[in-house]
């Protein structure tokens, strides 16, 4: 059924706890974090007229961002003695991120939490989004379709054969595809999910909006 659907595609194609103030980098793995740009925009980023929703951005899966984890829960707002980012690295992240705003909260929730001075962080962002292929087929949407989560999953599996189908989760928000979320390493390798991540959306009809 699922190969079906992926060929369906084509062919239409033209919560855990977290913790505050802990420890900066002491974590267990990553949890990279793709969203899908149409959604965002669709439910938050147009009503706040950001950049990332113009027609002219073309964005499809972002860097959403890179997050410590926990085998259960997840560390945030770290105290740091790394210097905050400055507006330059944080604009210099918005051709992957969308914004840099999205760049400089990320660096505050998480970056700091990940024993990384700033400059590190983003570095290993975006070789953390490197390593991760985003399926060509959701880009050449021509319209909205609905489908099962697990064809997205799919698809990414399909497209990184050294992922595993524990080792990524499809998350789903106001009845749309979210984001893809890809648990890795301190080193960057695929992982398995903690229990926490590890929650796939279970929709069999999800929206999934085609690039703007």
């Amino acid at each position: 059924m699922r190969p079906l659907l992926l060929g369906l595609l084509t062919v239409i194609c033209a919560s855990g706890a977290t913790a505050k103030g802990e420890k900066s980098g002491d974590f267990d793995y990553y949890v990279l974090s793709l969203s899908w740009s149409p959604t965002w925009c669709a439910l938050e980023g147009d009503g706040r007229k950001s950049p990332q929703c113009d027609a002219s951005a073309d964005f499809g899966w972002v860097l959403h961002g890179l997050w410590p984890q926990y085998h259960r829960g997840w560390p945030s707002y770290c105290p740091t003695t790394e210097r905050n980012p400055s507006r330059a690295m944080t604009r210099d992240m918005a051709d992957i991120m969308g914004t840099s705003g999205l760049a400089w909260h990320q660096w505050n929730k998480h970056g700091a939490c990940s024993g990384l001075s700033a400059t590190d962080y983003y570095a290993t962002s975006r070789d953390a989004f490197s390593r991760i292929t985003r399926p060509e087929v959701f880009r050449k949407l021509a319209r909205a379709v609905t489908l099962p989560a697990s064809v997205v999953e799919d698809a990414f599996l399909k497209a990184n054969p050294q992922l595993e189908p524990d080792m990524i989760t499809i998350t789903c928000k106001s009845g749309r595809i979210q984001e893809a979320r890809i648990c890795l390493s301190k080193t960057l390798d695929p992982v398995p999910c903690g229990v926490d991540v590890v929650r796939d959306c279970q929709m069999d009809d999800a929206l999934f909006a085609p690039i703007r």
